[in-house]
């Protein structure tokens, strides 16, 4: 899978892919990212990228010709899905990100300034993706966030093939508490079941956390839980005990479940 970046701050991409398990992939070449630089394609002594808005207001607005110069010439006509970062976009989701890592070449467009002439966006771009309903001052951050999410589910990136299937969201609920050595730290110990070696057992206490973790911090995501496995995690939060509840981050006294 390929990654194409138009940016005027290439060196804010290639600096957060310097570290960490996706920038490894990067280097072992699991996937590519190159950055595009539209200034290359500007005219003029000052190679102005942007103009004035017409009709008034703040800011300036990317010029759709250094654009769409850039973008043409850069392409050449190849398939690939065209993405414009933008608060106006609909939000990333674990779905997508899916979709996405399917995608064999996927090129993203990080405004700035104003944004980007409308016309230039109904030219080239396929979607528009938000991060959130906040607005940043380029698409650089929004865009490193997309190709992290997405870079995870490509086969390879991670050192573990469940890794991705186990994160927040992959199964449509929140991840069960996390522990590691000591053992016992401040005096509060590491759930008993987690050293049992029984497997099954183990699989079925993360399950169930995960639940009460997505019932107590995002009931929204519970929907289409079935009502079987909520009456379950009912009963299996009736067995916990006070410290154990506490250890794993949940309030005790809260109905969890409405």
């Amino acid at each position: 899978m390929k990654f194409t970046l138009f940016t005027l701050y290439p060196q804010m991409i290639h600096q957060a892919f310097d570290v960490g398990v996706v920038g490894q992939a990067l280097k072992k070449g699991i996937f590519q990212l190159s950055t595009v630089n539209p200034r290359a394609w500007a005219t003029g002594v000052h190679k102005a990228v942007d103009d004035r808005p017409f009709g008034g207001g703040d800011g300036m607005i990317m010029s759709p010709e250094v654009l769409h110069r850039s973008l043409k010439e850069t392409l050449h006509g190849s398939t690939s899905h065209v993405i414009y970062m933008s608060p106006q976009g609909k939000t990333l989701n674990e779905k997508k990100c899916i979709e996405l890592a399917d995608c064999e070449h996927v090129v993203i467009l990080s405004g700035r300034y104003g944004g980007i002439d409308q016309r230039l966006l109904n030219e080239w771009v396929d979607e528009e993706i938000s991060i959130g309903d906040y607005v940043l001052s380029g698409g650089e951050v929004p865009a490193l966030v997309l190709i992290d999410a997405v870079a995870r589910k490509i086969p390879g990136v991670l050192g573990h093939q469940e890794s991705s299937s186990r994160d927040s969201f992959a199964r449509g609920l929140l991840e069960e508490p996390q522990f590691t050595r000591p053992w016992i730290w401040e005096g509060k110990p590491v759930p008993d079941i987690l050293k049992s070696g029984h497997h099954e057992k183990i699989n079925e206490w993360k399950m169930r956390m995960a639940l009460l973790v997505t019932a107590h911090k995002r009931p929204d995501l519970l929907k289409d839980v079935p009502r079987k496995e909520i009456e379950e995690t009912k009963k299996f939060l009736a067995s916990l005990s006070a410290e154990e509840k506490h250890i794993c981050g949940l309030p005790e006294g809260e109905d969890f479940f409405g």
